[in-house]
């Protein structure tokens, strides 16, 4: 295939099929369409209209056409589940919540925050399941709520996650400094743009593939560092020291924060509790991949049962770890923190590592935050592209955002969230940086609006199954307690909007950039809100008249043709890695 063809399949948009009755192929596909496929993927399509086999064993139907493609597999979303959770904050700015707080807020604010992400994932979850769209919980929140519900949404974390693109290749380059400075930073953030564009571009399988291996090294080294917290506190380290939980008892469980007494004990607590909103993500990144998964209805709950695992072992456990490992008082944490040390330098761990003399490790670790960044600004780049090639969908952005490829891949949305990587080339200048810095701070209250859009939307949706008399009890995944939890969650979630940047307000600590930093995304959103509202005349939707059907046919037709296929053909052999994958994180 020449150079031409191939920048013809990646750019050239395949206008999405109409779906007709069977046996009217010619009148779905007209000749502009058929002019964008290959000559055998046609013929394969006219001699059975329904399906085709691909050289994964899967199939594809009718809805592919000039659509995203459904070849992400189980281990994949399951993968991208734990990756899409576990982010470098968890080993590095972890550090400043337990220097604040100490090693019982910590663990007490992180269980606590973990409770309500996993009350918004059963919300979330019940919905997504039931109807695994392309960005489910934002369209559904136009369904179920006003059309300028869904722009709010979409928008919001649109801005949330392509923000966070050039924020993670410049973090990329500061891990690398740990080790050495003498170099331009445009280097290593042009490399990572590349791959992220080779990555994104071909095909969803690629990106799925590649954020499978990345999630396995965040795993290895979330365990790993919860092995190296058990062995060297019972004296498995060059000191021979058994220290056991000597931090909790000097300088003690729970550390004073901006007041002395039990009021700055309870605003350390109240900081681990921030720390947390911002560092535990939700169940974004699993409904994000619903448009593209295979056998979504079977595959989507068993990731997001995963959830409370993924909470209660990565980042419980890491609480617990760091807390054992590094006093909150320690003068390489506050040092670090206060200086702004590069890479894993300001990870607990490395500080505990240091003090302990072990010499290798700390090399071990930064090279594994680098994979970890690296993972995290590809998911924001998927992210940022679906969120836009959804609202696409539905008119809420421009509607050439929802033209995709022969791959599958929304290409103009992919290219959408590229642009914003150049962002990180601000990081070449000093002064220029700030800039960046000033835009993922503005954005970084987007994720808490998000929880609460979920929240708001499940509500709305629990309501219009009740009075549509759909049986909740026959959906794929059912949530539990509802809709008390979530009503319980969104309640939590509100009051951590107001809170988050309730410093702000204390005697002397007024500033109007800490503000804008806190809740200028609050404005921003009721502002879309507003306007949109006004703008369309949107109505707030009835729920007997809510659309709870609007793409059920396709992912119908995708598990008639999937299990078919399965009867037909059997499971694929696997290469050794996918077996192994498949044993460990599910097939």
């Amino acid at each position: 295939m020449g150079v031409f063809q191939i920048a013809k399949d990646l750019f050239i948009p395949v206008p999405p099929a109409t779906r007709r009755e069977p046996g009217h192929l010619n009148q779905d596909l007209d000749a502009a369409q058929a002019s964008n496929l290959n000559d055998s993927r046609l013929t394969k399509l006219e001699d059975n209209e329904d399906e085709f086999e691909t050289s994964s064993g899967l199939t594809e139907n009718i809805y592919d056409i000039g659509s995203t493609h459904r070849k992400l597999l189980n281990r994949h979303i399951q993968l991208i589940g734990i990756g899409g959770t576990i982010g470098i904050a968890l080993f590095v700015a972890i550090g400043t919540a337990l220097s604040h707080g100490g090693p019982l807020s910590l663990l007490l604010g992180y269980s606590f925050w973990s409770m309500i992400i996993i009350m918004v994932t059963a919300s979330c979850a019940e919905m997504v399941c039931y109807l695994p769209i392309s960005s489910p919980f934002i369209r559904l929140a136009g369904r179920c709520v006003d059309e300028a519900f869904e722009v709010t949404a979409g928008w919001n974390y649109w801005l949330l996650e392509s923000a966070l693109v050039p924020w993670e290749l410049c973090l990329v380059n500061t891990l690398v400094h740990y080790w050495r400075d003498d170099y331009s930073p445009g280097i290593p953030i042009a490399i990572q743009v590349v791959l992220y564009f080779f990555i994104n571009v071909f095909a969803v399988k690629l990106y799925g593939e590649s954020e499978f291996w990345l999630s396995i090294g965040k795993v290895i080294l979330s365990i790993g560092l919860i092995f190296f917290t058990f062995i060297t506190m019972v004296g498995g380290n060059p000191e021979h020291d058994v220290y056991g939980f000597r931090y909790w008892r000097d300088p003690g469980p729970m550390a004073e924060f901006i007041h002395l007494g039990s009021l700055g004990r309870f605003q350390g607590f109240l900081a681990c509790v921030i720390s947390a909103c911002f560092t535990i993500a939700g169940p974004e990144y699993v409904s994000m991949v619903a448009g593209e998964a295979v056998n979504p209805r079977k595959n989507l709950p068993n990731a997001y049962k995963q959830v409370s695992y993924r909470l209660t072992l990565f980042f419980l456990g890491g609480a617990l770890c760091v807390g054992i490992v590094c006093a909150y008082n320690d003068p390489l944490l506050l040092d670090a923190i206060t200086n702004s040390k590069p890479g894993a330098g300001s990870s607990p761990y490395v500080i505990a590592m240091t003090n302990m003399r072990i010499k290798v490790l700390p090399h071990i670790v930064n090279v594994m935050l680098v994979t970890t960044s690296f993972s995290a600004g590809n998911s924001y780049t998927y992210c940022s592209s679906r969120t836009l090639y959804g609202m696409a969908l539905d008119g809420r952005a421009p509607r050439f955002f929802s033209h995709c490829n022969k791959n599958g891949v929304p290409i103009y949305a992919v290219l959408a969230a590229l642009a914003w990587a150049m962002l990180a080339f601000l990081q070449v200048g000093s002064t220029s940086k700030k800039v960046l810095t000033w835009l993922v701070n503005l954005v970084t209250a987007g994720q808490l609006l998000n929880f609460l859009i979920m929240c708001i939307t499940y509500l709305h949706f629990y309501r219009a199954c009740k009075v549509q008399g759909l049986d909740r009890k026959s959906f794929p995944f059912v949530g539990w307690c509802q809709p008390y939890l979530s009503m319980f969650a969104g309640i939590v979630v509100l009051v951590m909007v107001g809170v988050q940047g309730y410093t702000v307000f204390i005697p002397g600590g007024w500033s109007v950039e800490s503000f804008l930093f806190s809740y200028l995304m609050v404005f921003i959103d009721i502002a879309i809100f507003i306007v949109w509202k006004l703008v369309k005349r949107t109505k707030y939707r009835d729920p007997a008249e809510v659309d709870l059907v609007t793409g059920l046919e396709e992912i119908e037709e995708h598990e008639r043709i999937y299990y078919a296929n399965l009867e037909k053909y059997g499971d694929q052999p696997k290469k050794w890695y996918h077996k192994v994958g498949a044993f460990m994180f599910g097939g």
